[in-house]
């Protein structure tokens, strides 16, 4: 069983397809026919996974890994999080203004002034953007937005990420909010 040591979730393993223990799995990489191109996949709990054959559906990829010969083995993946180590993932092919999300983890984040908020701890996608977990010293963990207007530099070298705190929503910018149902049109049932 191999532990990383800089894990990246690469895709997760679906409901089985078919009886020869083929798998649905859905890949967060940009082709996602390549997810055998990074070597071995790896489990959180350190199982190998190898794939032998991959081929396209409409929204997932259906994956034939190294062992898994039966439905009843497939079955059994379902939920499983497939990871590389973070040195699997080629920096030669990024641009220069690209990076992967799981550099950004671990950068210390401040403010124009140089104030902390403390660092990166996660990055998030629930459907509405991507935001950023921090985590500070004696300090709860906040979410903000990954937009241009919060986030206004990214320095992976210096381990800094410079963002606008109001922007943010990591400080109240003096504005009053409206109170609380005043909708600024009338709301109508349909």
């Amino acid at each position: 069983m191999t532990k990383l040591e800089n894990p990246v979730l690469m895709a997760v393993i679906g409901a089985a397809q078919g009886l020869r223990g083929d798998v649905r799995v859905k890949c967060y990489t940009a082709d996602q026919l390549s997810i055998g191109d990074y070597g071995n996949l790896y489990s959180k709990d350190g199982r190998v996974f190898e794939v032998l054959e991959v081929r396209e559906a409409k929204t997932v990829a259906i994956v034939r890994f190294r062992g898994i010969n039966d439905r009843n083995a497939a079955e059994a993946l379902n939920g499983t999080e497939l990871y590389v180590d973070r040195d699997a993932l080629p920096d030669e092919d990024l641009e220069e203004d690209e990076f992967f999300y799981a550099d950004l983890e671990g950068l210390d984040v401040f403010d124009a002034e140089g104030k902390s908020y403390g660092s990166v701890s996660g990055v998030y996608d629930f459907g509405a953007g991507d935001l950023l977990e921090l985590k500070g010293p004696g300090r709860r963990p906040v979410l903000i937005p990954f937009t241009e207007a919060a986030v206004l530099e990214i320095d992976l070298e210096g381990g800094r990420l410079l963002v606008d705190p109001v922007a943010a929503g990591l400080v109240d910018d003096g504005s009053e909010p409206p109170p609380f149902g005043s909708p600024k049109k009338p709301y109508t049932r349909k």
